[in-house]
């Protein structure tokens, strides 16, 4: 039997498991990702995939200025209401979002078709990207409702429909992604003879994964959907149920969601526009260095391979920071201040016991994993895996200091303190690159720095407001010690079956298994995840019997 305070923690950390929910999902859809890529990767070749992920660039921008801030404000708007009973406001404000959607998915849509050109050939010199960036383009539209029903859902605390259309959404997308880009690259190879040309198959290729995008997100839309309506007699029931008297206009509805859109739009634009005037300042500087030639294999294999690598552990703290915004916004609504030091403490803790390991793990195993996945792997995404690797925790710690402060309704800061970074990063980018002559390598290390100055920044933003004191021994100091320990035997499990001549596919997946049950071990034994810590995760009674049963409590 749980005691009163398992009770406790578990009820006060229902946003741990349901950003846990989101994360594993999350991890699945990066593993289908890495799962599709590497295909991919394989089929339209480095220049295919420095076109794919160019295009994807301008594509993730308009999103942010569209669509990506739709879940975070639609939840954090729906939630607050929820809380007090208002399910009439609650159902305008979804009405509202779904017209705000409407416009913006239809500007960025827009801006994307007919501006495809201009950012091809002017911004980022590339040309042949431009069939990538049209494809891509009816998917903003696409993105923008979908973004707009998932943040409803998460309003209403739940982020399992969210998670389940993330995983049909990228099971579509692999699928569809590998066979358009074979069938396209085909003809890209008779485009070749009719043009006289050699870049016609990368670039058919690299559209063809771009279709993929916009079916699994179809797809998704369409599963949230036939969701919401199945849920129209809860909805009926509860707006029956309120009697708060307060009903809010479309007008005060439309002016609350642009003052909670727009800050979150410069925040995560500016957060996220670190990208793309990478891709177009490596672009110009490769120019200007006459090595145009080597841009789009360059910026493909530090985008296609490094970059991937990279976002599967960064994913879980996305995850965690889509549950911990409602919540945050419920606690802050109820004034309960005992309760938002909690969950701030929590989701910092959980995403370092993460974050850490996966970049200890990322720079033993950059090698083995580079050749395992990629066919073309080569020692400069090798070279970068193992360098930038520690940026999975800073952007880990970044993503969830910025959810913090919004959830605490200081909008403004996170936008400030990501203009403050990224002009620190532009600077320190074109000193590496001009200056030095470290290729593409600056861009990692600019990346780096960037989300580094983030992470101090957002901290110290976070202590002032609450007067915040953040502990240090659980969340920081025995995590790395026990990632430390886990590196060096995973290291020595791998170098040993390696040597015994297992080969790598089987020495890293092994190696893999010792690292999250070494990792596991030392984490209950150093004492940095306790009992009633781990009756608040997901299946907690059953891994304390299992901690009990190995003798680890």
């Amino acid at each position: 039997m749980e005691n009163n305070s398992q009770k406790k923690t578990k009820k006060e950390s229902n946003f741990v498991i349901q950003g846990t929910i989101l994360a594993v999902a999350g991890i699945f859809c990066r593993l289908i990702g890495l799962a599709y890529r590497v295909p991919m990767i394989n089929i339209i070749g480095d220049d295919g995939i420095g076109y794919y992920q160019t295009a994807f660039n301008v594509y993730s921008i308009m999103l942010l200025l569209s669509s990506y801030s739709l879940p975070l404000a639609v939840s954090k708007m729906i939630s607050a209401r929820i809380a007090k009973g208002e399910y009439i406001n609650a159902g305008r404000i979804l009405k509202a979002s779904l017209f705000y959607a409407t416009l913006v998915g239809g500007i960025g849509c827009s801006v994307t078709w007919f501006g495809a050109e201009f950012f091809a050939n002017s911004v980022f010199r590339m040309p042949f990207c431009v069939y990538a960036l049209r494809t891509l383009a009816p998917t903003i539209w696409i993105m923008a409702y979908l973004g707009v029903f998932r943040g409803y859902f998460q309003g209403l605390g739940t982020m399992v429909p969210t998670a389940t259309s993330q995983i049909f959404e990228q099971i579509i997308n692999a699928l569809v992604s590998v066979g358009a880009a074979a069938v396209l690259f085909g003809y890209g190879v008779k485009a070749n003879l009719i043009y006289e040309a050699t870049e016609y198959p990368n670039a058919y290729g690299a559209a063809g994964g771009t279709i993929g995008t916009g079916a699994g997100a179809l797809t998704a839309l369409l599963f949230l959907l036939f969701l919401f309506y199945t849920h129209r007699k809860t909805r009926k029931r509860q707006i029956r149920k309120d009697a708060t008297g307060s009903f809010e206009s479309y007008g005060e509805i439309t002016g609350v969601l642009c003052m909670t859109v727009i800050p979150v739009i410069l925040s995560t634009s500016v957060y996220n526009l670190s990208g793309i005037i990478d891709n177009g300042l490596f672009g110009q500087c490769m120019v200007k260095l006459g090595r145009a030639a080597e841009t789009a294999t360059l910026y493909g294999i530090y985008s296609g391979k490094y970059q991937l690598l990279i976002n599967v552990p960064v994913a879980i703290a996305n995850s965690l920071s889509s549950s911990l915004i409602p919540a945050l916004s419920r606690a802050v609504a109820s004034k309960n201040r005992g309760q938002t030091l909690d969950r701030v403490a929590t989701s910092i803790r959980f995403s370092m016991i993460v974050a850490i390991p996966s970049t200890v793990g990322l720079t033993v195993l950059a090698g083995p994993i580079n050749m395992l996945l990629f066919s073309s792997s080569n020692e400069i995404a090798i070279k970068m895996t193992m360098i930038g690797s520690i940026s999975v925790a800073f952007y880990s710690l970044s993503t969830v200091s910025n959810a913090i402060l919004q959830g605490l309704s200081h909008m403004n800061v996170p936008i400030r303190n990501a203009i403050i970074s990224l002009v620190l990063h532009v600077g320190v980018f074109w000193v590496l690159m001009m200056g030095l002559d470290w290729g593409v390598y600056s861009i990692v290390f600019a990346n780096v720095f960037f989300s580094f100055m983030m992470c101090l920044l957002n901290g110290l933003a976070i202590r002032r407001i609450l007067n915040y004191n953040q502990e240090i021994k659980k969340t920081f100091l025995l995590p790395t010690i026990c990632a430390a320990v886990m590196g060096a035997a995973t290291y020595g499990a791998h170098l040993a079956l390696f040597k015994l001549g297992a080969g790598n596919a089987i020495s890293t997946a092994v190696s893999c298994l010792v690292a999250v049950a070494v990792y596991a071990v030392l984490l209950i034994k150093t004492g940095c995840v306790d009992e009633v810590e781990l009756y608040s995760m997901p299946k907690g009674a059953k891994l304390v019997k299992l901690a009990h049963k190995l003798r680890l409590l």
